[in-house]
Protein backbone atom coordinates (compact mmCIF):
# COMPACT_ATOMS: atom_id res chain seq x y z
CA UNK A 1 0.00 0.00 0.00
CA UNK A 2 1.45 3.10 -0.98
CA UNK A 3 2.30 5.63 1.36
CA UNK A 4 -0.59 8.53 1.92
CA UNK A 5 1.10 11.62 0.84
CA UNK A 6 0.93 15.24 2.23
CA UNK A 7 0.92 18.82 1.68
CA UNK A 8 0.86 21.76 3.62
CA UNK A 9 -1.73 24.79 3.23
CA UNK A 10 -2.16 28.12 4.43
CA UNK A 11 -4.53 28.90 6.16
CA UNK A 12 -4.72 32.93 5.34
CA UNK A 13 -3.89 32.44 1.24
CA UNK A 14 -4.51 29.28 0.66
CA UNK A 15 -1.04 28.68 -0.30
CA UNK A 16 0.11 25.02 -1.27
CA UNK A 17 3.85 23.15 -0.67
CA UNK A 18 5.01 19.94 -0.58
CA UNK A 19 7.09 21.52 3.23
CA UNK A 20 6.40 23.23 6.05
CA UNK A 21 7.62 26.85 6.24
CA UNK A 22 7.52 28.76 9.24
CA UNK A 23 6.50 31.85 7.07
CA UNK A 24 3.97 31.49 4.40
CA UNK A 25 5.75 32.57 0.93
CA UNK A 26 2.47 33.61 -0.69
CA UNK A 27 1.16 36.25 2.18
CA UNK A 28 4.42 36.55 4.83
CA UNK A 29 2.20 35.34 7.48
CA UNK A 30 3.97 33.51 10.16
CA UNK A 31 2.56 29.89 11.65
CA UNK A 32 -0.22 29.29 9.36
CA UNK A 33 0.85 26.13 7.45
CA UNK A 34 -1.18 23.55 8.27
CA UNK A 35 -0.95 19.91 7.06
CA UNK A 36 -3.29 17.55 5.27
CA UNK A 37 -3.27 14.47 3.64
CA UNK A 38 -3.43 14.73 -0.30
CA UNK A 39 -6.11 12.79 -1.83
CA UNK A 40 -7.40 12.24 -5.16
CA UNK A 41 -11.17 12.59 -5.43
CA UNK A 42 -12.40 10.83 -8.43
CA UNK A 43 -15.99 13.10 -8.68
CA UNK A 44 -17.85 14.12 -11.85
CA UNK A 45 -15.94 17.41 -11.59
CA UNK A 46 -17.36 19.88 -13.65
CA UNK A 47 -19.41 17.48 -15.37
CA UNK A 48 -21.85 17.43 -13.04
CA UNK A 49 -25.21 18.91 -13.33
CA UNK A 50 -24.84 21.70 -10.91
CA UNK A 51 -21.40 23.27 -12.84
CA UNK A 52 -23.62 22.80 -16.00
CA UNK A 53 -24.71 26.22 -17.38
CA UNK A 54 -25.73 26.37 -21.34
CA UNK A 55 -25.26 30.59 -21.30
CA UNK A 56 -23.34 31.72 -23.51
CA UNK A 57 -20.79 35.50 -23.35
CA UNK A 58 -22.73 38.89 -24.33
CA UNK A 59 -21.47 41.99 -25.31
CA UNK A 60 -22.18 44.16 -22.16
CA UNK A 61 -24.08 46.98 -24.20
CA UNK A 62 -26.53 44.20 -24.69
CA UNK A 63 -27.42 43.47 -21.14
CA UNK A 64 -29.73 44.61 -19.11
CA UNK A 65 -29.22 47.11 -16.31
CA UNK A 66 -31.92 46.70 -14.18
CA UNK A 67 -31.69 46.80 -10.45
CA UNK A 68 -31.16 43.91 -8.49
CA UNK A 69 -34.29 42.68 -6.90
CA UNK A 70 -33.85 42.44 -3.23
CA UNK A 71 -35.73 40.74 -0.47
CA UNK A 72 -36.62 42.48 2.80
CA UNK A 73 -35.75 40.49 5.63
CA UNK A 74 -37.86 42.23 8.20
CA UNK A 75 -35.04 43.71 10.43
CA UNK A 76 -34.29 47.14 9.61
CA UNK A 77 -30.79 46.91 10.96
CA UNK A 78 -29.83 43.85 9.03
CA UNK A 79 -31.34 45.55 5.66
CA UNK A 80 -29.23 48.47 6.68
CA UNK A 81 -25.87 46.44 6.69
CA UNK A 82 -26.45 44.33 3.88
CA UNK A 83 -27.63 47.53 1.22
CA UNK A 84 -31.10 47.23 1.29
CA UNK A 85 -31.95 43.40 1.62
CA UNK A 86 -30.75 40.18 0.67
CA UNK A 87 -29.87 39.99 -3.53
CA UNK A 88 -31.64 36.12 -4.31
CA UNK A 89 -28.16 34.10 -5.47
CA UNK A 90 -26.19 35.65 -3.41
CA UNK A 91 -23.73 34.27 -0.78
CA UNK A 92 -23.32 35.79 2.83
CA UNK A 93 -20.81 34.64 5.37
CA UNK A 94 -21.84 35.58 8.68
CA UNK A 95 -18.64 35.51 11.31
CA UNK A 96 -18.80 36.15 15.06
CA UNK A 97 -17.06 34.60 18.55
CA UNK A 98 -19.13 31.88 20.47
CA UNK A 99 -22.10 32.52 21.80
CA UNK A 100 -22.67 36.26 20.33
CA UNK A 101 -26.17 35.65 18.80
CA UNK A 102 -25.43 34.47 15.03
CA UNK A 103 -27.71 31.52 15.15
CA UNK A 104 -30.35 33.67 17.12
CA UNK A 105 -29.90 36.25 14.62
CA UNK A 106 -30.38 33.79 11.81
CA UNK A 107 -33.33 31.69 13.26
CA UNK A 108 -34.85 35.42 13.68
CA UNK A 109 -34.23 36.37 10.17
CA UNK A 110 -35.70 33.27 8.63
CA UNK A 111 -38.72 33.27 10.84
CA UNK A 112 -38.95 36.98 9.41
CA UNK A 113 -38.83 35.97 5.89
CA UNK A 114 -41.82 32.97 6.33
CA UNK A 115 -43.86 35.71 7.36
CA UNK A 116 -43.71 37.14 3.75
CA UNK A 117 -44.14 33.59 2.19
CA UNK A 118 -41.25 32.61 1.41
CA UNK A 119 -39.47 28.88 1.95
CA UNK A 120 -36.76 28.80 4.15
CA UNK A 121 -34.07 25.93 4.53
CA UNK A 122 -32.26 26.36 8.21
CA UNK A 123 -29.64 23.21 8.32
CA UNK A 124 -27.30 22.93 11.58
CA UNK A 125 -24.49 20.74 11.96
CA UNK A 126 -24.24 21.95 15.79
CA UNK A 127 -27.37 21.90 17.43
CA UNK A 128 -29.95 18.77 17.00
CA UNK A 129 -33.43 19.49 15.32
CA UNK A 130 -35.10 19.42 18.83
CA UNK A 131 -32.27 21.96 20.35
CA UNK A 132 -33.18 24.54 17.33
CA UNK A 133 -36.78 23.97 18.15
CA UNK A 134 -36.29 24.70 21.85
CA UNK A 135 -34.66 28.20 20.67
CA UNK A 136 -37.31 29.11 18.15
CA UNK A 137 -39.61 28.25 21.08
CA UNK A 138 -38.11 31.13 22.95
CA UNK A 139 -37.76 33.06 20.33
CA UNK A 140 -41.74 32.93 18.93
CA UNK A 141 -39.91 31.58 15.31
CA UNK A 142 -42.48 29.29 14.60
CA UNK A 143 -43.48 28.58 11.30
CA UNK A 144 -45.19 26.22 8.92
CA UNK A 145 -42.64 27.21 5.83
CA UNK A 146 -39.09 26.95 8.04
CA UNK A 147 -37.86 23.62 7.76
CA UNK A 148 -35.02 22.55 9.76
CA UNK A 149 -32.83 19.92 9.28
CA UNK A 150 -29.35 18.34 11.48
CA UNK A 151 -27.05 17.39 8.84
CA UNK A 152 -23.23 17.16 7.59
CA UNK A 153 -23.29 15.57 4.63
CA UNK A 154 -22.90 17.63 1.69
CA UNK A 155 -24.73 14.82 -0.38
CA UNK A 156 -27.53 14.65 2.04
CA UNK A 157 -27.89 18.72 1.90
CA UNK A 158 -28.08 18.63 -1.87
CA UNK A 159 -30.74 16.07 -1.78
CA UNK A 160 -32.65 18.26 0.57
CA UNK A 161 -32.26 21.14 -1.32
CA UNK A 162 -33.49 19.63 -4.49
CA UNK A 163 -36.50 18.12 -2.16
CA UNK A 164 -37.61 21.34 -0.40
CA UNK A 165 -36.77 23.70 -3.20
CA UNK A 166 -36.20 27.27 -0.71
CA UNK A 167 -35.55 30.59 -1.24
CA UNK A 168 -33.66 31.26 1.79
CA UNK A 169 -30.93 28.55 3.14
CA UNK A 170 -28.95 28.76 6.06
CA UNK A 171 -25.48 26.43 7.09
CA UNK A 172 -24.66 26.53 10.59
CA UNK A 173 -21.70 26.30 10.61
CA UNK A 174 -19.25 25.80 7.12
CA UNK A 175 -16.96 24.21 9.18
CA UNK A 176 -19.21 21.37 10.45
CA UNK A 177 -20.12 20.34 6.72
CA UNK A 178 -18.10 17.70 4.74
CA UNK A 179 -17.57 15.73 1.39
CA UNK A 180 -17.27 12.58 1.49
CA UNK A 181 -15.02 12.08 -1.24
CA UNK A 182 -12.78 14.38 0.80
CA UNK A 183 -10.45 11.89 3.02
CA UNK A 184 -9.61 15.46 4.91
CA UNK A 185 -11.63 15.65 8.19
CA UNK A 186 -14.54 18.67 8.55
CA UNK A 187 -13.21 22.19 9.08
CA UNK A 188 -9.90 21.22 7.24
CA UNK A 189 -9.16 23.72 4.23
CA UNK A 190 -9.80 21.69 1.51
CA UNK A 191 -12.79 20.81 2.94
CA UNK A 192 -14.23 24.08 3.87
CA UNK A 193 -13.03 25.14 0.52
CA UNK A 194 -14.82 22.54 -1.48
CA UNK A 195 -18.22 22.86 0.05
CA UNK A 196 -18.09 26.55 -0.42
CA UNK A 197 -17.60 25.95 -3.79
CA UNK A 198 -20.24 23.61 -4.08
CA UNK A 199 -22.62 25.98 -1.99
CA UNK A 200 -21.93 28.80 -4.26
CA UNK A 201 -22.54 27.32 -7.32
CA UNK A 202 -25.82 26.05 -6.03
CA UNK A 203 -26.51 29.68 -4.43
CA UNK A 204 -25.89 31.55 -8.52
CA UNK A 205 -27.28 28.69 -10.52
CA UNK A 206 -30.55 28.41 -8.99
CA UNK A 207 -30.68 31.56 -7.32
CA UNK A 208 -30.66 31.16 -3.66
CA UNK A 209 -30.03 33.41 -0.67
CA UNK A 210 -27.72 31.37 0.85
CA UNK A 211 -25.83 32.49 4.08
CA UNK A 212 -22.99 30.50 5.77
CA UNK A 213 -22.21 30.89 9.47
CA UNK A 214 -18.20 31.08 10.03
CA UNK A 215 -16.24 29.93 13.18
CA UNK A 216 -13.85 32.53 14.19
CA UNK A 217 -10.15 32.11 15.58
CA UNK A 218 -8.81 33.78 18.82
CA UNK A 219 -7.54 36.68 17.00
CA UNK A 220 -11.19 37.29 16.09
CA UNK A 221 -11.04 36.46 12.05
CA UNK A 222 -13.02 33.80 10.24
CA UNK A 223 -11.48 30.28 10.85
CA UNK A 224 -10.50 28.57 6.97
CA UNK A 225 -8.84 29.80 4.19
CA UNK A 226 -8.43 33.25 3.50
CA UNK A 227 -9.78 32.48 0.30
CA UNK A 228 -12.77 31.84 1.99
CA UNK A 229 -14.13 35.61 1.96
CA UNK A 230 -13.01 36.15 -1.35
CA UNK A 231 -15.56 33.52 -2.90
CA UNK A 232 -18.42 35.49 -1.42
CA UNK A 233 -20.29 38.53 -2.12
CA UNK A 234 -20.72 39.85 1.33
CA UNK A 235 -18.97 39.13 4.99
CA UNK A 236 -20.40 40.29 7.86
CA UNK A 237 -18.99 40.30 11.51
CA UNK A 238 -20.94 40.00 14.84
CA UNK A 239 -19.29 41.57 17.51
CA UNK A 240 -19.84 42.65 20.84
CA UNK A 241 -19.18 42.31 24.95
CA UNK A 242 -20.57 39.46 26.83
CA UNK A 243 -20.99 41.36 29.38
CA UNK A 244 -22.92 44.15 27.45
CA UNK A 245 -26.44 43.78 25.97
CA UNK A 246 -26.15 45.02 22.75
CA UNK A 247 -24.40 43.45 19.36
CA UNK A 248 -22.86 45.06 16.31
CA UNK A 249 -23.38 43.83 13.00
CA UNK A 250 -20.65 45.08 10.94
CA UNK A 251 -20.14 44.49 6.77
CA UNK A 252 -16.31 44.06 5.67
CA UNK A 253 -17.37 43.44 2.14
CA UNK A 254 -20.25 43.76 0.26
CA UNK A 255 -20.31 43.72 -3.53
CA UNK A 256 -23.92 44.67 -3.39
CA UNK A 257 -23.73 47.85 -1.35
CA UNK A 258 -21.62 50.22 1.26
CA UNK A 259 -19.16 48.40 3.67
CA UNK A 260 -19.57 51.79 5.76
CA UNK A 261 -23.11 50.72 7.58
CA UNK A 262 -23.51 48.98 10.99
CA UNK A 263 -26.35 47.22 12.56
CA UNK A 264 -26.94 47.71 16.36
CA UNK A 265 -28.91 44.37 18.66
CA UNK A 266 -29.35 44.60 21.90
CA UNK A 267 -29.75 41.06 23.14
CA UNK A 268 -32.27 40.34 25.62
CA UNK A 269 -34.89 37.53 26.72
CA UNK A 270 -36.64 36.48 23.67
CA UNK A 271 -33.96 37.20 21.35
CA UNK A 272 -32.51 40.30 19.49
CA UNK A 273 -34.07 43.50 19.16
CA UNK A 274 -32.83 46.46 17.02
CA UNK A 275 -31.74 49.49 18.35
CA UNK A 276 -33.36 52.41 16.47
CA UNK A 277 -31.23 55.83 18.20
CA UNK A 278 -28.03 54.23 19.11
CA UNK A 279 -26.58 57.56 20.44
CA UNK A 280 -29.44 57.38 23.42
CA UNK A 281 -27.64 54.15 24.18
CA UNK A 282 -24.24 54.90 24.09
CA UNK A 283 -24.62 58.13 26.44
CA UNK A 284 -26.77 56.76 28.82
CA UNK A 285 -24.42 56.13 31.22
CA UNK A 286 -22.24 59.57 30.47
CA UNK A 287 -21.18 61.17 33.93
CA UNK A 288 -21.51 65.17 33.60
CA UNK A 289 -18.89 67.39 34.84
CA UNK A 290 -16.00 65.42 34.81
CA UNK A 291 -12.57 66.13 33.26
CA UNK A 292 -11.72 64.11 30.14
CA UNK A 293 -15.12 63.32 29.17
CA UNK A 294 -16.47 65.13 25.44
CA UNK A 295 -19.00 63.45 22.96
CA UNK A 296 -17.95 63.38 19.05
CA UNK A 297 -20.52 63.07 16.64
CA UNK A 298 -19.35 60.43 14.23
CA UNK A 299 -20.73 58.68 10.90
CA UNK A 300 -21.54 55.45 10.51
CA UNK A 301 -22.04 55.02 6.77
CA UNK A 302 -24.98 57.24 6.43
CA UNK A 303 -25.82 57.13 10.19
CA UNK A 304 -25.04 59.89 12.59
CA UNK A 305 -23.76 58.27 15.93
CA UNK A 306 -22.99 60.44 18.98
CA UNK A 307 -20.28 58.80 21.30
CA UNK A 308 -18.41 59.22 24.07
CA UNK A 309 -14.74 59.65 24.47
CA UNK A 310 -12.91 60.01 28.12
CA UNK A 311 -9.47 60.24 28.17
CA UNK A 312 -7.41 60.00 31.30
CA UNK A 313 -3.72 61.57 31.49
CA UNK A 314 -1.37 60.87 34.69
CA UNK A 315 1.97 61.51 35.63
CA UNK A 316 4.48 58.32 34.88
CA UNK A 317 7.38 57.07 36.88
CA UNK A 318 9.03 55.61 34.06
CA UNK A 319 11.37 57.18 31.49
CA UNK A 320 8.77 56.11 28.24
CA UNK A 321 5.23 57.23 28.58
CA UNK A 322 2.21 55.19 27.96
CA UNK A 323 0.05 55.41 25.43
CA UNK A 324 -3.04 53.41 25.13
CA UNK A 325 -6.27 52.90 23.23
CA UNK A 326 -9.36 51.49 22.74
CA UNK A 327 -11.53 52.02 20.14
CA UNK A 328 -9.65 53.95 17.59
CA UNK A 329 -6.38 54.00 16.07
CA UNK A 330 -3.58 54.52 18.95
CA UNK A 331 -1.54 56.09 16.17
CA UNK A 332 -3.70 58.89 15.62
CA UNK A 333 -3.76 59.55 19.09
CA UNK A 334 -0.02 59.34 19.14
CA UNK A 335 -0.11 62.29 16.48
CA UNK A 336 -2.70 64.20 18.23
CA UNK A 337 -0.54 64.32 21.26
CA UNK A 338 2.10 65.80 19.43
CA UNK A 339 0.03 68.51 18.31
CA UNK A 340 -0.91 69.01 21.18
CA UNK A 341 2.75 69.37 22.93
CA UNK A 342 3.80 71.44 19.81
CA UNK A 343 1.09 73.34 18.85
CA UNK A 344 -0.47 74.12 22.44
CA UNK A 345 2.95 73.81 24.66
CA UNK A 346 1.55 70.97 26.56
CA UNK A 347 4.48 68.76 28.26
CA UNK A 348 3.17 65.42 28.18
CA UNK A 349 6.48 63.81 27.45
CA UNK A 350 6.17 62.40 31.57
CA UNK A 351 2.10 62.04 31.32
CA UNK A 352 0.39 58.65 30.75
CA UNK A 353 -2.33 58.48 28.25
CA UNK A 354 -5.25 56.76 28.34
CA UNK A 355 -8.05 57.07 25.29
CA UNK A 356 -11.37 54.91 25.51
CA UNK A 357 -14.33 54.73 23.77
CA UNK A 358 -17.10 54.39 25.80
CA UNK A 359 -20.16 51.46 25.03
CA UNK A 360 -17.38 49.44 22.89
CA UNK A 361 -17.65 51.25 19.72
CA UNK A 362 -14.58 51.43 17.02
CA UNK A 363 -13.88 54.85 15.18
CA UNK A 364 -12.05 55.08 12.43
CA UNK A 365 -12.71 58.49 10.38
CA UNK A 366 -10.85 61.77 11.11
CA UNK A 367 -13.88 63.73 12.30
CA UNK A 368 -13.34 62.18 15.51
CA UNK A 369 -9.78 63.94 16.33
CA UNK A 370 -10.92 67.53 17.49
CA UNK A 371 -12.78 65.57 20.00
CA UNK A 372 -9.97 63.44 20.99
CA UNK A 373 -8.00 66.80 21.70
CA UNK A 374 -10.42 68.24 23.54
CA UNK A 375 -11.05 64.91 25.88
CA UNK A 376 -7.03 64.94 26.58
CA UNK A 377 -6.59 68.66 27.10
CA UNK A 378 -9.65 68.14 29.03
CA UNK A 379 -8.14 65.67 31.72
CA UNK A 380 -4.36 67.22 31.48
CA UNK A 381 -5.63 70.75 32.60
CA UNK A 382 -8.40 68.84 34.91
CA UNK A 383 -10.68 71.47 33.29
CA UNK A 384 -14.41 69.46 32.23
CA UNK A 385 -15.91 70.44 29.23
CA UNK A 386 -19.49 72.05 29.40
CA UNK A 387 -22.05 68.36 29.89
CA UNK A 388 -23.78 69.57 26.65
CA UNK A 389 -21.01 70.60 23.94
CA UNK A 390 -20.71 68.30 21.01
CA UNK A 391 -17.37 68.03 19.13
CA UNK A 392 -16.26 66.81 15.52
CA UNK A 393 -13.32 68.10 13.29
CA UNK A 394 -10.21 66.77 11.45
CA UNK A 395 -6.80 67.86 13.04
CA UNK A 396 -4.30 68.35 10.93
CA UNK A 397 -0.07 68.28 11.70
CA UNK A 398 0.24 72.36 12.05
CA UNK A 399 -2.72 72.79 14.73
CA UNK A 400 -5.58 73.45 12.26
CA UNK A 401 -9.42 72.12 12.14
CA UNK A 402 -10.11 70.70 9.01
CA UNK A 403 -13.53 70.24 7.60
CA UNK A 404 -15.97 67.44 7.66
CA UNK A 405 -18.46 65.42 5.46
CA UNK A 406 -22.02 65.29 6.70
CA UNK A 407 -21.97 68.41 9.11
CA UNK A 408 -25.75 68.92 9.00
CA UNK A 409 -26.92 65.47 9.60
CA UNK A 410 -24.61 65.71 12.87
CA UNK A 411 -25.49 68.90 13.82
CA UNK A 412 -29.25 67.79 13.29
CA UNK A 413 -28.32 64.68 15.21
CA UNK A 414 -27.18 66.60 18.27
CA UNK A 415 -29.93 68.93 18.27
CA UNK A 416 -32.42 66.12 18.11
CA UNK A 417 -30.79 64.36 21.45
CA UNK A 418 -30.84 67.47 23.81
CA UNK A 419 -27.64 69.33 23.06
CA UNK A 420 -27.06 72.75 23.31
CA UNK A 421 -23.82 73.57 21.36
CA UNK A 422 -21.50 72.16 18.41
CA UNK A 423 -18.20 72.92 18.14
CA UNK A 424 -16.81 71.92 14.71
CA UNK A 425 -14.33 72.95 11.62
CA UNK A 426 -15.27 76.80 10.50
CA UNK A 427 -15.27 75.44 6.95
CA UNK A 428 -18.17 72.81 7.41
CA UNK A 429 -20.91 75.86 8.20
CA UNK A 430 -21.43 76.38 4.75
CA UNK A 431 -24.42 75.72 2.30
CA UNK A 432 -26.78 74.24 4.82
CA UNK A 433 -29.77 75.99 6.87
CA UNK A 434 -28.48 76.10 10.27
CA UNK A 435 -31.31 74.82 12.99
CA UNK A 436 -32.22 77.22 15.61
CA UNK A 437 -32.63 75.55 18.71
CA UNK A 438 -28.68 75.01 18.71
CA UNK A 439 -25.88 77.14 18.95
CA UNK A 440 -23.00 76.09 16.33
CA UNK A 441 -19.36 77.39 17.15
CA UNK A 442 -16.94 77.19 13.98
CA UNK A 443 -13.38 77.23 14.87
CA UNK A 444 -10.55 77.37 12.18
CA UNK A 445 -7.73 75.83 15.00
CA UNK A 446 -7.14 73.79 18.19
CA UNK A 447 -6.22 76.40 19.96
CA UNK A 448 -9.84 78.46 19.33
CA UNK A 449 -11.61 75.29 20.31
CA UNK A 450 -9.63 74.65 23.16
CA UNK A 451 -10.90 78.22 24.37
CA UNK A 452 -14.18 77.41 23.44
CA UNK A 453 -14.67 74.07 25.61
CA UNK A 454 -12.48 74.82 28.68
CA UNK A 455 -13.44 78.46 28.76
Amino acid sequence: MAKPKTKFFCTECGYESPKWFGKCPGCQEWNSMVEETESVVKTQGMNAPIFQSKEKAQSIINIESDKEPRILTGIGELNRVLGGGIVPGSLVLVGGDPGIGKSTLLLQTSHALTTQGLRVLYISGEESVRQTKLRADRLGALSAELYVLCETNMESIEEAIEQIQPQFLVIDSIQTVFMPEVTSAPGSVTQVRECTTRFMRIAKIRGIATVLVGHVTKEGAIAGPRMLEHMVDCVLYFEGERHHTYRLLRAVKNRFGSTNEIGIFEMGEIGLTEVENPSELFLSERPLGVAGSAVVASMEGTRPVLVELQALVAATHFPSPRRMCTGMDHQRMALIIAVLEKRMGMFLQNQDAYLNVAGGVKLDEPAVDLAVAISIASSFRDIPTKPYDVFFGEVGLTGEVRGVSRAEMRVKEAAKLGFRRVIMPEKSMKGWKHPQDIQIIGVSTVADALAVALD
